[in-house]
């Protein structure tokens, strides 16, 4: 099958369009047939060997965390889907590879597609709506009421967790460019702060929860905007102990782990905050929440474009500079 390949691990490397073999289909596994495939940061840090430590991924590997396709096979033991059934996923770690016209994936990793939007709107939801889901309903258990914070508003995850901190009742504020600002309004923000203009630590105060995927120095920050007894959330790191035993990394590793964390946990315990860092994971089942409120209209995918399935290597060079207002998806089929 086809499939764009990372031979090595290199900033800014070139994936290659090549051949790969066919999946092979264990004990609950579902193979399906790739029509859309989403595009994220996460994919760029791993072919740039970022992650090389916590996934060994071993080149050559295809890349890719996000599908939407159609179930063409079924192994043993599965008992939820069945050939014909249009699906989307969020492949579990070690088994990514999207960008591909096949895959076999796990029978807890998969939804049925939401009903009521194409290929490519459903392609663009599941790492950022689980990321999304397992920072505020997870984690921060967001109420009706809740004051939160969600820094990069028009991003990937930013268009989606403003949408489900507003379906949970929270008043939502964001950071964006004033170029963003109306988009971020029209997904439910109640405050835009232009972080080209303003220090949003300056103007908000008493949150509850802040959900930090920027640099550390818009981590420390968020310290001043939380009230004690408030919740910061990072997707961007820096990694925890309690991360490095959910993964059940080595003693070396989760030392690492622990001393890149000391500082912005001791200053969160300082306040009376906690911090947490989140590495999100495949789960079918709240994917199937998501689809709910999908279908419901409550929450929509936001898509910066649609690329052909060729041009995968260069939108991902493109995804990587950061100026894509919601998602950036491949169409395969």
């Amino acid at each position: 099958m086809k499939a764009f390949i990372l031979d090595r691990y290199k900033k800014k490397q070139l994936l290659r369009l090549g051949e790969m073999p066919e999946p092979a289909l264990g004990h609950g596994d579902v193979l399906v047939e790739i029509a859309a495939a989403g595009l994220n940061v996460l994919d760029a840090k791993i072919r740039n060997g970022e992650f090389k430590l916590l996934l060994p991924y071993k080149p050559p590997f295809v890349l890719g965390h996000d599908l939407a396709g159609t179930v063409i096979g079924i192994g043993s033991g599965v008992g939820r889907f069945k050939v014909g059934d249009e699906v989307y996923s969020r492949p579990r770690d070690g088994r990514i590879g999207t960008l591909a016209e096949r895959i076999a994936v796990d029978e807890a990793d998969l939804a049925l597609k939401p009903r009521n939007i194409s290929m490519a709107e459903a392609a663009s939801i599941p790492l950022v709506g689980l990321t999304a889901w397992q920072a505020l309903v997870e984690v921060a258990k967001v109420r009706k009421g809740d004051k939160v914070l969600i820094h990069a508003g028009s991003g990937g995850v930013g268009t989606f967790a403003i949408q489900l901190a507003k379906h949970l009742g929270a008043t939502v504020a964001t950071t964006a460019s004033a170029g963003n600002a109306d988009l971020v309004r029209s997904l439910g923000a109640d405050i835009v702060v232009d972080y080209r203009r303003q220090d949003f630590e300056k103007v908000l105060s008493g949150y509850d929860v802040v959900l930090n995927s920027l640099d550390g120095d818009t981590l420390r920050k968020s310290l001043d905007v939380l009230r004690p007894g408030g919740r910061l959330i990072s997707i961007s790191g820096p990694p925890d102990p309690a991360f490095a035993k959910a993964q059940g990394l080595n003693a070396f590793l989760a030392l690492v782990m622990r001393l890149l964390s000391l500082g912005i946990r001791r200053k969160a315990k300082a306040r009376g905050i906690d911090y947490a860092f989140l590495f999100m994971r495949a789960n079918g089942t709240q994917l199937a929440e998501v689809a709910a409120l999908v279908e419901a209209g409550t929450i929509r995918s936001v898509l910066d474009r649609v690329v052909p399935f060729a041009s995968s290597d260069a939108a991902l060079t493109e995804l990587e500079a950061g100026r894509s207002k919601g998602k950036v998806v491949v169409e395969i089929r």
